[in-house]
């Protein structure tokens, strides 16, 4: 074997360049004047009112990440919420990242939760440490509180105009009591909150500073790659690991029996070694016989053919309002359609990965998850041991999309360092990646639509089949789950008199998770693709047959506080067509494409802008208008709009995850291709300004670029395709 140089990402981040000198990626950037003004030795006097905020004696301003970092901006968003309630100046900030403990609050970072749970809690952290500081100030100068004001790390007396600085406040801050109720601030006063403000990270992304899962290193590591059954839950049988043992760097191969449990290791024979290359050549030396187990008969092909029928039939009812039988008998055309869409896969650019060291009692984790507490809580019942031998140290997630909130992974971890008595760190290969995920669930929808002589929709028929994340945790479960059909089928927001939606049988195979927009994605595209079917029927234009639609501002309370309020669907859609000049003429082969969906409560439309020339598909642009309630960081949130039309994109274009022989037939980025950066289109997005309660940002711009693209092609073309990816078509 060739000798094994280790050359990090760190190093090489730092390192690389162009040879013709054009560019350099690694740079020093100074502390700017003001910092270094500000900045004074530190003593080591801390002013802590919360375990979210540190304050040094120095100035510096030290906020705590509750949730994972993977390109959400979430540890700028959250961070900037306590120091905009602080007054705090910004330069001085750092970020530190929470530990999966539940004294942080909720730290599961998926379902666009993140602002929306704490905005409020990270608001009353801020104004608690403004109000002591004050009171601190107050308490030196020998004055009433309630007389003083504060900005940018300063109590200011507005009469005297004397102020100060917050460092030199810690001793006096720490000494006065926590304020059960601290005033908050009005909208109106917010400093960073609805900015544009950059990343408080990105100095680091851009020198190679920050530490991934792969980046942990530790004395005494050892590095595992585990062989699995190439069938979901099919087990080991034999195996042979001589050809493996030669391999120079291979400690040992042990076997890692499947945990059954939904975030269970799925077991099978690992190989340990010194580094990682040695494991995954090691792995791929050994010899393994399988028993496959009944999800051998898993074959994509019959399957869906199964679903397919399965919603022609009466399903169970989700949702019944008038009745559409008589809908459909005095209707004056009826339009039937039926949508399939494929397994999809997560497929972050950073692989699963975990390090685990056991010992002495302890359990000592470092790795890229999104959801730290459930991590902790999987690896404690594990080793039958306490939360406080536990500690899972989050680390910066290379992507994510809801792959790293089910910590399979790092159990593995946990499992192996435990036998063999050493720190551990696994590595999936993409092809792990890609053939042993949680996918996003196969479907097969059937849509029937009743018009009458004016075109207006009487009666709606909606009928699912897809398997339920439930049955990740229940194996028996062949139906959806109520909070899958309220992303998009129970939930449909059109002003119809008669609506049924139904939901038919189809059991799982592999295991199903949550995937960015979840369920969502698939009803969202069944539904706008449909809506288009019913205007094409009626010779109407797409956009005004959504308007009269949703003509009455009606208004639909939900439990957890939140409401669905039509005017803002209506308003969205709007703007996204005014933005694109919807309705201008385009040349031969060009069309646009609508769609509009409600999700994590916000509210998206997007208008997509295409060609198809010679059976060709280009993307030119893409419109969206989000409606998030309180936008918290506009930077933010364009990116995670652009990163979901690149997202939904992607998936529209190649995103197919099949099985045959209950083997996944994908294996890498050759055969679940990715968009490229020359298939991109210019993506403008627009944030309606607003003061209501924030929303979900993450997740809610995907479900509507798959429908849009498919509308704008039919537009182009007159053909309208209802399953996915376009590969299929011969289109991309």
């Amino acid at each position: 074997m060739h000798k094994i140089q280790l050359v990090t990402r760190r190093n090489f981040i730092k390192s690389i360049g162009l040879a013709s000198g054009g560019l350099i990626i690694a740079c020093s950037i100074p502390a700017s004047k003001e910092e270094e003004t500000k900045l004074k030795s530190f003593n080591g006097t801390t002013f802590e009112p919360n375990l979210f905020i540190q304050l040094k004696d120095n100035g510096e301003l030290i906020l705590l990440a509750s949730r994972s970092e993977m390109g959400n901006g979430v540890r700028t968003s959250l961070t900037s919420v306590i120091a905009d309630e602080m007054d705090a100046d910004w330069s001085l900030v750092s970020v530190k990242q929470a530990t999966g403990d539940t004294k942080f609050m909720d730290q599961n970072t998926d379902g666009s939760r993140s602002i929306r749970y704490l905005f409020e809690p990270m608001r009353v952290m801020g104004a608690t440490a403004r109000a002591m500081l004050i009171s601190g100030a107050a308490a030196k100068w020998g004055v009433d509180a309630s007389t003083l004001t504060t900005a940018k790390h300063y109590v200011i007396d507005p009469e005297t105009n004397k102020k100060l600085f917050y460092g030199d406040l810690v001793k006096e801050a720490s000494e006065v009591p926590v304020p059960e109720n601290p005033t908050l601030k009005e909208a109106k006063d917010f400093n960073y909150i609805g900015t544009n403000l950059k990343s408080i990270d990105g100095k680091d992304f851009t020198s190679g500073k920050p530490k991934y899962g792969m980046d942990i290193k530790m004395e005494g590591m050892l590095f595992a790659a585990v062989a699995r059954c190439p069938v979901t839950f099919g087990t080991v049988k034999n195996y042979d690991k001589s050809a493996t043992l030669k391999i120079d760097g291979v400690k040992d191969v042990i076997e890692l029996p499947r945990v059954a449990k939904p975030f269970g290791p799925l077991g099978g024979v690992v190989v340990i070694a010194t580094n990682t290359w040695a494991a995954f050549k090691g792995k791929e030396a050994l010899n393994v016989e399988w028993d496959y187990g009944t999800n051998e008969q898993y074959t994509s092909a019959s399957y869906n053919e199964m679903i397919l029928e399965n919603v022609k039939k009466k399903g169970k009812e989700v949702r019944s309002d008038g009745n559409v039988n008589s809908a459909f008998k005095n209707a004056e055309h009826i339009v039937e359609s039926t949508y399939q869409l494929p397994h999809l896969v997560h497929a972050p650019m950073e692989v699963p990965n975990a390090t685990a060291w056991v010992h002495d009692g302890k359990c000592d984790v470092w790795a890229p998850v999104q959801d730290p507490q459930t991590t902790r809580s999987e690896v404690v019942s594990y080793l039958e041991t306490n939360e406080e031998n536990v500690t899972i140290n989050v680390t910066f997630l290379g992507g994510g999309f809801g792959r790293k909130s089910k910590p399979d992974f790092v159990l593995e971890a946990v499992a192996i360092s435990k036998k063999v008595n050493a720190p551990i760190q696994v590595v999936w290969t993409r092809e792990d990646d890609i053939q042993h995920s949680y996918y996003h669930a196969v479907s097969a929808q059937y849509m029937k639509g009743a018009l009458d002589k004016d075109g207006r929709v009487t009666g709606w028929l909606h009928r699912v089949a897809y398997p339920s994340i439930t049955s990740t945790f229940a194996p028996d479960t062949g139906y959806g789950a109520g909070f899958e059909f309220s992303q998009g089928l129970s939930n449909m927001p059109y002003q119809i008199e008669n609506v049924r939606c139904e939901n038919a049988k189809a059991p799982a195979h592999v295991r199903i998770g949550w995937l960015r927009s979840v369920y969502n994605i698939i009803q969202g595209f069944s539904v706008n693709v449909f809506v288009d079917e019913l205007a094409a029927k009626t010779k109407k234009d797409p956009l005004q047959f959504r308007l009269d639609m949703l003509s009455k501002d009606v208004v639909i309370e939900d439990p957890s506080g939140y409401h669905f309020e039509s005017s803002k669907l209506k308003n969205v859609l709007s703007l996204a067509a005014k933005n694109a000049n919807y309705g201008k003429d385009l040349p031969q082969g060009h069309g646009l494409g609508i769609a509009c969906h409600y999700s994590f409560f916000s509210y998206v439309a997007s208008v997509v802008e295409v060609s198809v020339i010679d059976n060709a598909l280009k993307v030119h642009n893409i419109h969206s208008v989000i409606d998030c309630g309180t936008a918290v960081n506009t930077n933010t949130i364009t990116a995670q709009m652009e990163g979901a039309a690149i997202f939904g994109l992607s998936l529209a274009y190649y995103g197919k995850i099949t099985a045959k022989g209950g083997v996944i037939e994908q294996s890498n980025f050759h055969d679940y291709q990715m968009l490229r950066i020359s298939n991109a289109p210019n993506i403008n997005v627009e944030i309606v300004k607003s003061n209501s309660k924030p929303t979900g940002v993450g997740e809610p711009g995907v479900p509507v670029i798959a429908p849009a693209l498919i509308n704008a092609i039919y537009n182009a073309t007159g053909k309208r395709y209802r399953s996915l990816p376009l590969t299929d078509e011969g289109l991309v």
